[in-house]
């Protein structure tokens, strides 16, 4: 691809040198630079690319998209307003706008991302669709896995994988769209088909500051959308909809939406509920199921899925890896692994535990590390009033001193008044679970979820916990 193919689609640019010549690749990182490469230099909240644009050059870079011109380079600089969206625009056009060729489905919100993706995913396979998901867990084409990073990759990465979802003939790309996201324009020149927003519960604010900026962040997703499908019974979910700028299909559980369930029945294996006076079932325990669902079905309303068939399909449909995911262990007591990480998360899923368990709730969670600490003492106080045992211990510590971190949701458990142990080693404070289990009770594992890895000061391991249950019942066999 010529580079003046690019060019001409960014708008108030200003092309120093020539930009009548082909380009290889379009990157962000000066290391990934070869001869015809253009590197975009973004400015960043621990580093500016700008700084990198010598040794972008040096190591083949043939342009250079800027936000201030550098006469000391010698290759062609395009300066632009704004180097993040222009990024964007650039990688669209590079991989030939690949999103026009099939219809994107977007869902934001603090819980419930990862599950509702996957429920649209299903109902629209069982309706005869190819489908491809980016989110959380991971990236899939069909029936093909690839690994995730972030919840939403960055616009280079995004699309490329929206050109091979092109070249895959897929009808529908649904996926998860973080606040980052949509804050560090990630998905800016995106046209989503359908938005949906799930919920806002406290999370990130290390990066939004406020609330009210985390429910802005969330909110751009309607600007792109032809859609929305809004929770109405969360509070910053009807502030979203009232100044929602497309057309907006609410849902509720209360009766206050255009999309309403009643009748809501909760069970250990699932939840019962009616919506126009139909029955539905859906196998994932807790009255956020019956959320997920909602949001879900709004989707693929929206996208006029037969409502037979979107019954039919949810009764099919199957949990979310990490997800209120039951560990298969043939034991008298039941083990729970949760992606909960938000006080929200650890209500929803505690929740829905003791809606079912006929003996004690003992959660095993922590918090994670450089990520919003305002969190972890009303995590630990939830978890302190709604479980009878806490078990804490350390999650992703990451760079910061596991204690340091455990004492301050150490401090919610004890306003609580419940009753806690502290155990650092997560491998140990799910050995000291599992030891103490007894007939009837319910160990929840919360916070890693789909993870398979620990993240340490001391760099990554590997850490499953669905191995480790297996491990430690082995040796007690």
């Amino acid at each position: 691809m010529k580079l003046n193919e690019i060019t001409s689609v960014l708008t108030d640019c200003k092309v120093y040198g020539s930009d009548d010549f082909e380009i290889s690749s379009v990157t962000n990182n000066s290391r990934e630079c070869v001869c015809g490469s253009l590197f975009v230099a973004v400015r960043g909240f621990q580093t500016d690319g700008h700084k990198y644009i010598p040794s972008a050059v040096e190591n083949g870079a043939s342009a250079v998209i800027c936000e201030e011109y550098m006469p000391e380079i010698s290759c062609t600089q395009i300066v632009v307003e704004n180097s993040r969206r222009s990024e964007a625009i650039a990688a669209a056009v590079f991989y030939g706008f690949p999103t026009e060729k099939f219809k994107l489905i977007g869902v934001t919100g603090t819980n419930g991302k990862t599950t509702v993706t996957y429920l649209v995913k299903h109902i629209l396979e069982f309706a005869g669709y190819k489908t491809a998901i980016i989110g959380t867990n991971q990236n899939m084409i069909g029936d093909e896995i690839f690994d995730a990073g972030r919840t939403t990759p960055d616009s280079i990465e995004l699309q490329g994988l929206f050109s091979k979802i092109a070249e895959a003939k897929v009808d529908y790309c649904i996926m998860e769209v973080s606040s980052h996201a949509l804050e560090l324009d990630r998905v800016y020149g995106c046209r989503y088909a359908v938005g949906a927003f799930t919920n806002l519960t406290q999370d990130h604010l290390d990066f939004h500051k406020t609330m009210d900026n985390y429910m802005a962040a969330k909110a751009k997703l309607f600007e792109i959308s032809d859609v929305a499908v809004i929770n109405v019974d969360d509070s910053y979910g009807r502030i979203i909809a009232e100044k929602c700028p497309c057309e907006c299909v609410s849902y509720s559980a209360k009766g206050e939406g255009n999309l309403n369930c009643d009748n809501i029945r909760l069970m250990e294996n699932g939840v019962n509920f009616e919506v126009y006076s139909r029955e539905y079932f859906l196998g994932i325990p807790g009255e956020f199921s019956v959320y997920n669902a909602l949001c879900a079905m709004g989707i693929a309303e929206a996208l006029e899925v037969d409502s037979d068939l979107i019954q039919t399909a949810l009764r099919s449909a199957s949990g979310v890896k990490g997800r209120a995911e039951i560990v298969p262990t043939n034991t008298e007591y039941t083990i729970l692994i949760d992606y909960a990480h938000t006080p929200d998360g650890i209500e929803n899923i505690l929740s829905a535990v003791n809606g079912f368990c006929k003996g004690r709730v003992i959660i095993v969670f922590g918090c994670g590390g450089d990520r919003d600490s305002s969190k972890r003492p009303i995590m630990g106080e939830i978890a302190g009033k709604m479980a009878d045992l806490c078990v804490v211990t350390s999650d992703n510590p990451r760079t910061e001193n596991p204690m340091k971190i455990i004492s301050m949701v150490e401090d919610g458990v004890k306003k609580s008044g419940g009753e806690y142990v502290v155990i650092e080693n997560r491998r140990d404070a799910i050995e000291y679970a599992i030891n103490i289990a007894c007939k009837g009770d319910c160990i929840v594992l919360a916070g890693k979820g789909h993870e398979t890895y620990q993240i340490l000061n001391s760099g990554t391991i590997h850490f499953d916990e669905r191995e480790v249950v297996k491990e430690i019942l082995s040796k007690r066999r």
